[in-house]
């Protein structure tokens, strides 16, 4: 295998990762602001102190959930039975009732939409078997995802010990639940209806009402318990630029949606992103041995886009391309490396690189006559 390198220079502008000089959130315990498709901090405060997150545990749950229904596991329209569990959970709910039967479509609304803890657990149940089960497939993903201050104990974000996680954990964890597209389909919306063609029919509205009322949001999730106070975390897009906002431990949700709007405010007036590659660019190429081609695109899997400040000087940055072993057969969008972006040797920023076409290994008859055409060929 060949590895092809590139380092080349790129004139774009330098990053700030933190701001210290005013509490943007005074009444939270912590708090973060990423942009979206590097993970950028563009500011935190005790982002990775460890404290109760409410709901927003939810989200969690909710990439087991797309990445289920992405392997085709489970569809929208398939529709579950209440368990007796899951309709004695406490705390928000859907007022789900033993026995009924609800679409999963349905239970996605009451999850994202009104964060019934009901919904949650029925949906838990499905993908898992339990929501034991769950509750552990749960914890591997955070281990998965590198996070240093997250453990679940429940799917649901009621107050048990033991249960914890951190501003920038969650952050992180709302970056990989976005990459799921369809729960925007979800947490846009202001209200809507579960039940619609029974006699049950009930009207919901989000608990995210920056969705309604802050220009760009498009989700995500909010949280309430006697422990971890009101939480928030919302994600914002305005002129090309996704934020994700995390706000933990306020003492009412008028305050906590205040100084979240405040720390949205300050990320869109600070920051800028410039677009320096764009997906499906073909950034480098993988020599292959033993296969039914000799050579694979590599191409973006996103666009490679770098945040700044608007303020900043323009700095010199390189990019890498690095390839991971080959195994066989290679399908089309597979991971085959990373587009590394680095800022003096340090990386600030990377994007999967994925295959372009699909490729076989050689059966022993053709990787022979492909060996003798070679030796032939002086190859």
């Amino acid at each position: 295998m060949l590895l092809i390198v590139s380092l080349l220079p790129i004139n774009i502008y330098a990053l700030e990762t933190n701001s210290k000089d005013v509490d943007l959130t005074p009444d939270a315990f912590s708090s973060v602001i990423i942009e979206a498709s590097t993970g950028q901090v563009l500011y935190n405060k005790n982002a990775n102190k460890p404290h109760e997150v409410a709901s927003l545990t939810k989200m969690m749950g909710l990439i087991l959930i797309f990445e289920a229904m992405e392997k085709n596991a489970l569809k929208t329209d398939e529709i579950l039975t209440t368990s007796e569990n899951a309709k004695n959970m406490g705390g928000s709910q859907i007022w789900l009732d033993t026995g009924e039967k609800i679409s999963v479509d349905d239970l996605l609304k009451g999850i994202i939409m009104a964060s019934a803890n009901d919904a949650m657990v029925l949906m838990a149940e499905r993908v898992s078997g339990t929501e034991e089960a769950f509750v552990s497939q749960m914890n591997k993903k955070a281990k998965e995802l590198g996070l240093q201050n997250t453990y679940f104990k429940n799917s649901t974000g009621l107050d048990e010990d033991g249960a914890y996680s951190s501003a920038y954990d969650m952050a992180i964890i709302a970056k990989e639940l976005i990459k799921h597209e369809k729960v925007f389909d979800y947490s846009k919306n202001y209200e809507s209806y579960i039940r619609e063609n029974t006699d049950n029919k009930t009207w919901i509205t989000n608990t995210n009402k920056l969705v309604r009322f802050y220009d760009g949001t498009d989700g995500l999730k909010t949280g309430m318990t006697d422990k971890a106070g009101s939480c928030m975390t919302v994600t914002t897009k305005r002129n090309g630029l996704r934020l994700i906002a995390v706000t933990l431990g306020f003492p009412n949700s008028k305050i906590r949606n205040q100084e979240t709007m405040d720390l949205l405010d300050y990320g869109f007036n600070q920051y800028e992103t410039k677009i320096i590659k764009k997906k499906n660019d073909v950034v480098g190429q993988l020599t292959l041995e033993k296969a039914t081609k000799d050579k694979i695109d590599l191409v973006l899997k996103d666009d490679v886009v770098i945040i700044n400040k608007k303020q900043d000087k323009e700095k010199e940055y390189t990019y890498e391309v690095k390839t991971y072993d080959v195994v066989y057969p290679i399908k089309k969008d597979t991971v085959l490396g990373e587009f590394q972006i680095k800022e003096n040797n340090k990386i600030v920023s990377k994007i999967d690189l994925v295959a372009k076409e699909d490729i076989n290994k050689l059966n022993i008859f053709k990787l022979y006559l492909k060996v003798l055409k070679n030796i032939l060929m002086g190859n």
